[in-house]
Formats: structure tokens, sequence, C-alpha cells
């Protein structure tokens, strides 16, 4: 199934089509953005721009190879995205295999179905999936190849933030600086990220930043009725709010928002007992969902009439653990820490 076509986004289209018509496109770039925005479709886009026989404006849509990019079969265009590799323990050699095999299967799954839940995908079984030093090997192995249809290689690394998927872990953002520096002439390196500042500051040196922003309601509307086939006005009114200007969260009907709402009441009814289930690789992932929908439990709180000001109190306190999460702090010592903030501040 072909790629549902790119929504909005037509200021940095422009951009970034204009660079690569001109030569000035940067070789290594960051889509920075609010999940589910379309950073991860903008950048297949322009994958198709620079793969396409006849550019412009707009990739043509009917060569070759802008088939070959709508149906994630293209040779030299190359998705990263992150990973849970079930087998542990494995030599170096066969690790990079392994990624290899899952990182195919990932695609053949978003090829049947490109319209994916963007929560549930960086979930990755709960906060586990990463961009590990295997599937950075696996790029620096793909990296040094001559293009195998075309005259460039575009790589794309999905939820960069999940390079580093815990304190401590900055090996594979490490392996990926010398590339980023000085990628081989011939190839484009685009990463994405919801928070950039959850990247290495070295790593953010070297590459140019791209803002994606959240898109105007009445193009989220278009694409949720001509894409989607949602006719139904009050249908369409709530589901155009809950996106809040990004696409993706129109398929984000369950998964990981639905269970990070659970998550959230599980922390107001046992604030201790929730911090001490958590495991460290979830302050990317699992983790900070779960901070945003415990936010709407207390502004919910909030709005149905209790103390004001206490839970004015209580959701700083959460934006606060939300804003040190992205900064690779133990989430189980995080939501100590927010258990007795929270419980001080909220009403009993």
């Amino acid at each position: 199934m072909p790629l549902a076509p790119l929504a909005g986004h037509e200021a940095v289209k422009s951009l970034l089509a204009g660079a690569a018509s001109a030569g000035r496109l940067p070789q290594a770039m960051l889509f920075a953005g609010p999940r589910g925005v379309g950073k991860q479709r903008l950048a297949l886009w322009l994958a198709q721009v620079l793969a396409c026989v006849r550019p412009g404006r707009e990739p043509c849509g009917d060569c070759r190879p802008c088939r070959q990019v709508l149906t994630l079969q293209h040779p030299d265009v190359h998705w990263f995205v992150p990973l849970e590799v079930s087998k542990k323990g494995a030599d170096a050699d066969k690790q990079v295999e392994l990624v290899a095999e899952a990182l195919a299967e990932e695609i053949t799954a978003r090829r049947e179905q490109p319209l994916y839940d963007p929560f549930a995908a960086t979930a990755g079984g709960g906060g586990l999936a990463s961009h590990a030093i295997a599937a950075v090997r696996l790029l620096l192995r793909r990296v040094v190849l001559t293009p195998a249809a075309g005259s460039r290689k575009v790589f794309i690394v999905g939820d960069a933030e999940r390079l580093i998927p815990q304190h401590g872990m900055e090996d594979a953002a490490n392996a990926l600086l010398k590339v980023l520096e000085e990628p081989p002439a011939d190839t484009t390196i685009i990463l994405t990220a919801s928070d950039p500042n959850a990247l290495l500051p070295t790593i953010l040196s070297r590459v140019v930043l791209v803002r994606v922003a959240r898109l105007p309601d009445s193009v989220v509307a278009a694409f949720a009725q001509q894409v989607l086939g949602i006719s139904s006005k009050a249908e369409l009114t709530q589901r155009v709010s809950t996106a809040e200007g990004c696409i993706g969260k129109l398929f984000a009907t369950g998964g990981v928002r639905s269970g990070s709402l659970a998550q959230a009441d599980r922390f107001l009814a046992a604030p201790l007992a929730f911090a001490l289930g958590q495991v460290p690789y979830q302050a990317r992932g699992g983790f900070t969902d779960m901070l945003d929908a415990l936010a709407g439990r207390l502004r919910e709180e909030a709005g149905a009439g209790g103390e004001t000001d206490k839970l004015v109190e209580a959701i700083a306190r959460v934006m606060d653990a939300r804003q040190l999460a992205q900064g690779n702090v133990n989430p189980q010592l995080l939501a100590a820490v927010l258990a007795g903030d929270v419980e001080q501040a909220r009403p009993s």
C-alpha cells in the first residue's frame, strides 16, 4: 500500500525543495516538531524529491523512483525506526544481522499499513524500543555503499531521541557523530525528534535544525475526510480537536494513549507504588506519555471544580518532571520525588 499524501507543511516543503534544486540542501538535518505532526512522512517526501527523475517543487509521483519511495521499496532510501530486538547477548555481527531482520519486518508492516499510530510506534512494547548500537553499525555499513539505483542515498532516523534510551547509554549516539560530521558526498541523513533537547549537544552541533510546526485544523480536517473517509460532522470535530494540529494523532485511538491514561490513574491511586514499578528505559517513551496523561487528569479535576490553586501547583510539578525526564533522569527516582510533590500539592 503506498504512503498517504503528505498534508500541509507547504512552507517547509518549499524551503527544502528549493534548497535541493539549487544544490544547497544540507547533508545532515534534524526535523523537530510535536509527535505525530508528520516529521518522518516529510522526510520520506524529501527522499522522494531527491530520488525523482523529474524533480521540482514536488516529486512527480509517476516515475519508478517516486513509486518505489511511496511503497517503501526504494533501495537507496533507508528508514531506521526504534526497535526492540528480543535476542540479547549475541556477538556484534550477529546483533547487526538481528537488527537488519527486525527492521525489514517493521518496514514491511508499515508498507502494509502506512497509517500507523505514532504513539504506539515509539513505545516499542512498553518503552524498550531504541536505536541500539547495532542499528547504528548497520547504518554505517550501508552509508559507505554506492547507491543501488540513483545518484543519492537517503537515511532517515526516526525518533532519534531513542539513540539514548537511558542515562549512561550514549554509545549509539556517539557512534553516529562521525558520519553526521562528514557524510559521504552522495548521502543525505535526516534525523527526526519530538524533543531536540533530548539529543546530545554534539549531535545537535552537526545537523541543521528544521522546525516542523503543527498543522491548521483545516488541513487536519481535510485529511480526515479525504484519506480516512470521516463524514460525520460530530466525529470530525472531535477527532480534529484531539489531534491538536498533528495528523498522526488521528490514528492514536488506543495503544499508548489509553495505556498512558491507565498509568496516570494508577499513579494517582498509589504514587509511591507506581514509582517503585518504573524501569529506566521508559524515560523517553511510556514514562513521558504517562506524565502528559497525568497532567491531563489533573486539569480535568480542576475543571470539575477541584481546588484550583493546589491543582495548578500539582500540574506545574508534573510538567517540571516531564522536562527532567527529557534529560535522562532515572524515571524511578523522578517518579518517587514527583509522588511526594503531587501528594502535597493535590487535595486529598
